[in-house]
């Protein structure tokens, strides 16, 4: 249960999602939710169900792989309810009756327990990589705002995110090499070499401090944004953890149009200014 996407069509999918219907169905009793509707959404570093009730609220349940840890995911959620203190709409976690937020299950095969935690949904219509112009712009409001209510935020003790740098690239990097033969041709690896090389140099001569870098989204793109109306709100924080605060800005402009990141641009700078030469980190990030 350490990698949800090593399961493919068949047999073995079928079988996983039926376990995990059953998990999900047990812990919503730990919460006293039993008349209740799940609707699977998808599965990747999690498997993720909409749970809707009798009275119309809607949840969010999330059921995490063996090698995510509870310290981890009690950060996320105080992360999240300081986010939510300071006026963002977040998903922010429940409590069960019992006092835990996040509910340990046994594994599928009875080995490490698995934990499962259940959140309030954020509603809100996605852009379909297609925004307009004041919505980009509000985008830009809202990313700088996380990062000045990150920066604020006081982390309690035992706070524990994963950092996204130069250790982490590596180890994407090598988990990639173990399966680039399938895709990649011996000459096209090198090529890839070669640009992995060039990302490790520049992550190594980025001047890091607190202004530049701190607790950020991770995974920002348009698919983890919602808007009611024009304002956008920021959803699935599951990769949040310590990183350049370009990171976040990049991944929302890559599926924009060169008008529309300029508008990010200066939605963002309306609210925090950005260190001299970001062009050309933005542009290190995206590559």
């Amino acid at each position: 249960m350490n990698d949800y996407g090593q399961f493919e069509d068949g047999e073995g999918r079928k079988t996983l999602l039926a376990r995990a219907e059953t998990i999900a169905r047990s812990v919503l009793q730990s919460f006293n939710l039993k008349r209740v509707a799940i609707e699977f959404i998808g599965y990747s570093d999690t498997i993720t169900y909409q749970v809707k009730t009798e009275k119309e609220n809607k949840y969010l349940l999330r059921i995490h792989p063996e090698g995510r840890s509870r310290a981890e995911l009690l950060s996320e959620l105080q992360f999240l309810d300081a986010l939510h203190a300071a006026g963002f709409m977040v998903p922010t976690g429940l409590t069960a009756p019992d006092g835990l937020r996040v509910i340990p299950i046994d594994s599928f095969e009875g080995s490490s327990a698995l934990n499962v935690t259940l959140m309030k949904w954020v509603n809100g219509e996605h852009a379909n990589e297609s925004l307009t112009d004041i919505q980009a712009s509000n985008v830009g409001v809202m990313i700088a705002k996380l990062h000045e209510a990150a920066i604020a935020f006081e982390k309690p003790a035992g706070f524990t995110r994963p950092t996204w740098g130069r250790d982490s690239f590596k180890e994407a990097v090598a988990k990639l090499e173990r399966y680039a033969h399938n895709f990649l041709s011996a000459a096209s690896w090198l090529l890839y070499q070669r640009a992995v090389d060039k990302v490790l140099s520049q992550l190594d001569e980025m001047n890091v401090h607190e202004g530049n870098f701190g607790l950020i989204h991770a995974d920002l793109h348009l698919g983890n944004i919602v808007f009611a109306k024009d304002h956008p709100y920021p959803i699935d924080f599951g990769r949040c953890g310590f990183g350049h605060y370009l990171y976040d800005l990049t991944a929302v402009m890559l599926s924009l149009v060169p008008k529309q990141r300029y508008k990010v641009i200066l939605g963002y700078q309306s609210v925090r200014p950005l260190d001299s030469g970001y062009i050309g980190s933005l542009e290190f990030f995206s590559s």
